[in-house]
């Protein structure tokens, strides 16, 4: 259903262009990081919960990989299609940044100095895609645009927000509605692994 409604969005954007001649545009970008993320996405989640010495759940074997593209990265890339796409055009946006969301956890822990022991192998999402990955060469070719971040030094500079911005983050986390996701979403997986600790 997750990648069926991006499927279908693109549908229903085309179609409104083809019916009503409106004017648009598609971008379709690979995983996002960066300071103010939400900490329900998995970078400040992960953060967070070492930050607080809590456990870090890790879906499955923690080997489904992503590409990982800075906030500012997209934001050039969403401002270079706005002024230059083509219209009607669809423009992937990644970064070149593949990695196993695992070998992510185990950077960030290594950042904050907290041991591995934090990461929990939990069961994992329904569906849940062993990997994102898009061919960005066509905003590359077409309209000269190329990620400028470095992944090590963007993931450090992320971390280093979240250690410097706790006000920020605390009060998204102590907010009712929050800890009520978190709990349907990972107690259960939680108590689901009691016991085996780190694998």
């Amino acid at each position: 259903p997750y990648s069926a409604s991006k499927a279908s969005a693109d549908l229903l954007v085309q179609a409104a262009r083809h019916t009503h001649g409106s004017d648009v545009i598609i971008t379709r970008c690979t995983n996002n990081y960066g300071p103010y993320q939400f900490p329900e996405k998995m970078i400040p989640l992960m953060i967070t919960n070492a930050l607080e010495d809590r456990q870090l759940p890790v879906y499955g074997d923690g080997r489904q990989v992503r590409d990982w593209l800075h906030v500012a990265d997209h934001a050039a890339a969403v401002d270079r299609v706005l002024r230059h796409g083509r219209p009607g055009e669809a423009y992937n946006v990644g970064a070149g940044n593949e990695r196993p969301n695992i070998a992510v956890v185990q950077a960030l822990l290594a950042r904050l100095g907290k041991p591995a022991s934090l990461i929990r192998h939990v069961p994992d999402r329904p569906g849940h895609d062993r990997r994102y990955a898009l061919d960005w060469g066509k905003i590359r070719d077409e309209l000269g645009w190329a990620p400028s971040r470095d992944f090590a030094q963007t993931l450090d500079d992320t971390i280093d927000w979240y250690v410097a911005n706790p006000a920020w983050w605390t009060a998204i986390r102590d907010d009712d509605g929050f800890a009520a996701y978190y709990a349907r979403q990972y107690d259960w997986r939680l108590a689901a692994t009691a016991g085996e600790g780190n694998r």
